[in-house]
Order: C-alpha cells, then structure tokens, then sequence
C-alpha cells in the first residue's frame, strides 16, 4: 500500500521500550478518547517521539491564543516507566484520517511502528453517541482476540458484559486499527464510553470512566479526583478547533461506535 504520510522522527534518539502499551486517542462522538489519552500524555509528561503529516489533512489551520498559525497535528508520545513497569506510546491529535483510503494508510503506518517496538497490547478508544446526556456513562470493549477480551472483563466490574446489539460499526482509526491489526497478529482492544452525540459536547464523564480501566489494568495511579479540573484546563482549546473544523472531518471519521438501540443515535 503506497502511504500517504510524512513521519517525522522528533527524538534524535529513538527510546528503547519494554513491549510497551499502545494507546490510541484522536478526536470523535464527545472526544472521550482524545481527552482520555491526552489526560495521560500530560499527567505522566510523555516525550513526542513521532509527528505526522499528509496532504490528506483538512484544508484548514487553527488560529493560537498567541495569534499564529498553527496546522493540524498528529503525534505519537512515549512513556519509560519506572522500575520494571511497562512503558507506553501514546497516539494522539487534532484530527482524523478524512477518508477510507487514508484512514487504512495511516493504521498500516502506525502498525509497522507498533510492531517495530514489539507492542504487547493496542488499546483503541472512542465514543458512542446518545441523544442525551449519561448521568453515568456506560462503558463497552470488544477486541479482535477472544482472550484479551475475557482478561478484560475479568478485571474491570465496570465493563458491561455484552456488546453485541448495543452498537454497530466501529468508524474511523479504533476501529480499522484493531480489525488492521487482526490481519497482522496484533492483538488489540477497543473501549467505547457512551457520551452525548452532539459534535460540540466534551465528553469528560466517558472519558474519566476510560481512564479508570486504563489505570487499573496498569495500576497508573492517577488521581481521578483531580481529572475534571485538569481535563478542562487541558481541553480549553478543544472546543475551539471542535468548532472550527467541519463536522463532516471531525465527525464522519470519528472515533466510536454506531448505535443500534432506537432511544441512541450516531452523531456523524
């Protein structure tokens, strides 16, 4: 496949891992992932190891809180842990790969790089979008390995039990990177918070909801008490560019799952 993105090495040094976790956050229904992983990126100061760039990127740019230009971005982090914990990449951004053929391109990218540091698990996140707000958010994983999946749901009590008939298709790069990476013996699950559809909504219940798996599968120790304070003071920008970029790039490609329940829909 003849990729369509420019890999920019941003460490003159490339980090050696420990079969790191990979986690992946871009924007989609309520943004949950993205403020999950970013959450992440922040609270335990990831390094940039990677950016990205297409000319399949949205013909757009952001406006800064310093007044200058600013263009999409697209970025992967890493994080060495301490001790003999395992160490993390991070997928994060602006943006979604805006059509089929990029949004295949870019995974069979981010593949090759996930194998390249001998993965040990991909974790993809994402939204599914209701018509009106969750008091409690519930949360979904479904995965493209049988036993994976039993592991999750044997150590997570806040996981719900069945998937099937609660959403359909899964859009955009959570769920191509896992069904990708099923092709290539990359084993993968995906964690879908239910949220409020509307492309201008922040969904922070859902995303504190992934963060709690996340943290116990891995014993993170974040301090969810201080998630919703930090989240908006990470996400101040968010809205904005939600708000700039079309809802056709941010949403038809989002992150999430469709609903087939009659009282949810699919915002995209």
């Amino acid at each position: 496949m003849e990729s369509t993105w420019q890999i920019t090495q941003e460490t003159k040094v490339l980090p050696k891992l420990n079969k790191p976790i990979f986690i992946e956050g871009l924007p989609g229904i309520g943004n949950v992932g993205k403020i999950a992983v970013d959450y992440l990126v922040e609270g335990l100061k990831a390094k940039r190891i990677y950016s990205f760039f297409s000319y399949k990127f949205p013909h757009s740019v952001f406006v800064s809180e310093k007044n200058l230009i600013e263009m999409p971005r697209i970025e992967i982090f890493y994080k060495k842990s301490t001790g003999k914990g395992r160490d993390f990449l991070f997928l994060v951004g602006d943006i979604q790969p805006i059509d089929e053929d990029s949004c295949y391109s870019f995974c069979n990218e981010i593949l090759t790089i996930i194998k390249q540091y001998n993965c040990s698990e991909v974790i993809t996140t994402g939204g599914i979008g209701l018509q009106t707000i969750p008091d409690t958010p519930k949360i979904y994983c479904t995965s493209n390995d049988a036993e994976l999946l039993k592991q999750y749901h044997q150590k997570s009590k806040i996981l719900e039990k069945e998937i099937f008939g609660v959403v359909g298709p899964i859009v955009g790069v959570s769920g191509v990177l896992l069904g990708f990476g099923q092709r290539q013996g990359v084993k993968g699950v995906a964690l879908l918070a239910e949220t409020y559809g509307h492309p201008l909504y922040l969904g922070i219940k859902g995303a504190k909801e992934i963060l709690k798996i996340i943290d116990k599968r891995f014993s993170l120790k974040i301090n969810l008490q201080k998630v919703d304070k930090d989240i908006l003071s990470l996400e101040k920008e968010l809205l904005k560019k939600t708000a700039e970029l079309s809802s056709e790039i941010l949403h038809s490609t989002s992150a999430g799952a469709k609903a087939r329940d009659k009282d949810v829909n699919y915002i995209g």
